[in-house]
């Protein structure tokens, strides 16, 4: 299965969308709401999501994850001098429980290793993702009541 990433470019806003709204599909169903209902809801979400990630990270790399030649995920990595953070990293859920996610972390962790950085994320409680990234040796640094922060620290130098 060829994987490779390439940059956001502006004609993937309907894919990172669609890719948004898969994200939210089990929630929204539960809700009640109608089609136009939830579109209507996912839309003003998804300009929201996508206006802070451009706020708060102006410098992230927001690259497409590409499996064969087709667009199946978003990876956003911000990197200073004292830390990687993984800010976002979502599948389409035909690409999920595959390996890809790991491939595509571990690929972050080799980077932060090799610059003694650690790796830093925060997940929703309750999120499938969270059991991923404790096997990949994160731990919780702080909890609010939806989000846990975590790190995986840095490697000692050596």
């Amino acid at each position: 299965m060829p994987v490779s990433l390439r940059p956001v470019q502006a004609d993937d806003e309907g894919f990172l969308y669609d890719l948004y709204a898969a994200t939210r599909a089990g929630e929204l169903a539960q809700w009640g709401w109608d089609a136009a209902q939830q579109d209507a809801f996912l839309r003003l979400q998804f300009r929201a999501h996508e206006q802070h990630y451009a706020r708060a990270l102006p410098h992230a790399d927001q690259q497409i994850v590409v499996r064969d030649g087709a667009p199946v995920g978003r990876l956003i990595v911000a990197r200073n001098d004292r830390d990687i953070v993984l800010a976002d990293i979502a599948l389409l859920p035909a690409a999920r429980n595959a390996g890809l996610g790991t491939r595509l972390i571990a690929a972050v962790l080799t980077e932060a290793a090799a610059t003694a950085r650690p790796v830093r994320l925060h997940v929703a409680i309750g999120n499938p993702a969270l059991r991923l990234y404790r096997r990949l040796g994160f731990v919780v640094l702080a909890e609010t009541a939806t989000h846990y922060f975590m790190e995986k620290p840095a490697a000692a130098p050596g």
